[in-house]
């Protein structure tokens, strides 16, 4: 990351009409960027209990009396500085001193206009601030964000490492969204071309790391994306304790779920995540996620002759689109599932499109699916949403999903196999942390798939 510390008068982008090109940004040429980024994390590293009272200064108003600033291996985290009841306001930061896409100058903001999104530019105005070093209003806050080797976002990991997870659909969606950024980093290099001393000046892996942190920091209310303090409570996916924005106020505030004693770590949900989406958005998992989900692909009959039959009436049932690649069927959004959580319930977890899509699959002539159109008709317009009244073709539709979930778990735990141990004395640190998480997500996502085979075990004995 490029950081620079301005000479002359500081250039306030709140207040400067206009963007002059020729000397918009000015900095040190005595100043390496290496040697500044060490300086800068040297300083975010010292004393943090100057951080609160700096936020409460530009707030002009208390933020918390009950927390402060702790560290550990894992980053800063919020803990309770005395003793805290469910119940009680823990924290309020005013909209004022949040960090949002509206503090881009305005020249910058009127050339990257509706189509680079506000995640894209945040991480510019990140970036913007960055380059000003100790010369940002927001530096206090700016250098305490996470340098890029400490980030763990499976956008960062080398191929090397995404091969531990390429059983999981975080593997595409990480490779998705790295060509994504890097899209919308070209258009913003495009769009800037007026302010070369700007654009020149930051890397593409410069803006990856600002994008990171803004999808792994920033959290979104009625004002858009905004960035500042709330990054430091940590995620449990059990805690009913969230951010709360009000509008009438001006502020957002957090309120605690249960008691906290003195020197307890605080923590919020983010949302209700699984492994997949914290480890591509925020860089970390858990051991056991309640929130865990699995996509999957469903497979048909090798040289079906009603293959493409098949997909055609699929795809008038389906608002999304549906292709057929190599025995193959996925649909536009995919299928998810979650974890069953009763063997005997009603299969909360595996979608009704998903068994509608087994009951297709099981017809072996053409009017068994005539009948499917003639029944979705007559019904509520929905195909194959019910049981088939042929018992012995209902267990079959769900055999197929049986037989196909059960391969995906040989398939995960091979996987897992493969997976050096994570205390193997030859690992570094960044890789060690990087097993863990691949052990996490796909072990979480076998779990998924088990309870599914539960489940769909019992409802074939049963009926």
């Amino acid at each position: 990351m490029f950081l620079g510390i301005r000479l002359n008068n500081i250039w306030r982008w709140q207040t400067s009409p206009v963007l002059c090109t020729s000397n918009a940004f000015y900095f040190n040429s005595h100043f390496s960027t290496s040697s500044l980024r060490k300086e800068l994390y040297s300083l975010a590293e010292s004393n943090d209990d100057t951080f609160l009272p700096w936020l409460e200064r530009k707030a002009e108003t208390k933020i918390s009396s009950v927390l402060s600033i702790g560290k550990s291996s894992i980053g800063r985290f919020l803990f309770a500085s005395e003793t805290i009841r469910a119940g009680d306001c823990i924290l309020k930061v005013p909209f004022n001193v949040q960090i949002s896409p509206d503090s881009l100058p305005l020249p910058i903001r009127d050339l990257l206009g509706n189509e680079i999104g506000n995640v894209a530019k945040l991480a510019v105005v990140v970036l913007l601030e960055h380059k000003l070093g100790l010369g940002s209003e927001w530096a206090p806050y700016i250098i305490r964000l996470p340098q890029p080797w400490e980030m763990h976002n499976t956008i960062f990991w080398k191929e090397s490492e995404l091969e531990m997870i390429r059983k999981s659909s975080l593997y595409e969606e990480s490779l998705n969204q790295r060509s994504q950024i890097k899209r919308e980093f070209l258009a913003i290099r495009k769009a800037l071309e007026a302010f070369p001393e700007i654009i020149d000046r930051i890397s593409c892996d410069d803006f990856m790391h600002a994008y990171a942190l803004v999808t792994s920091r920033a959290w979104r209310s009625t004002e858009g994306v905004s960035l500042l303090y709330f990054n430091f409570l940590n995620h449990d996916g059990a805690s009913e304790a969230m951010l709360l924005n009000d509008d009438d106020k001006q502020l957002s505030e957090v309120v605690a779920d249960r008691d906290f004693a003195p020197g307890e770590h605080v923590l919020i949900r983010y949302g209700k995540y699984s492994n997949a989406t914290l480890m591509l958005d925020f860089g970390f998992a858990l051991p056991y996620n309640i929130h865990d989900q699995v996509q999957v692909p469903v497979k048909t009959v090798k040289d079906d002759p009603l293959a493409r039959i098949k997909l055609e009436l699929w795809g008038r049932s389906c608002t999304s689109g549906t292709d057929y690649v190599k025995g193959v069927y996925s649909t536009g959004n995919s299928f998810t599932i979650r974890e069953v959580r009763s063997a005997t319930g009603k299969g909360r977890g595996l979608p009704q499109s998903l068994r509608a899509f087994a009951r297709i699959l099981s017809c072996t002539n053409p009017q068994e699916l005539n009948d499917l159109s003639s029944e979705a008709v007559n019904g509520d317009g929905r195909l194959a949403r019910i049981p088939l009244k042929n018992v012995y073709k209902e267990v079959e539709a769900h055999r197929i999903l049986l037989s196909q979930f059960k391969q995906l778990v040989e398939e995960y735990n091979a996987s897992i196999e493969a997976i050096e141990p994570v205390d193997s004395p030859c690992l570094g640190r960044k890789l060690a942390r990087r097993r863990l998480l691949a052990q996490h997500l796909l072990t979480g996502e076998v779990r998924v798939l088990k309870s599914a085979i539960a489940w769909l075990e019992n409802y074939c004995e049963a009926i």
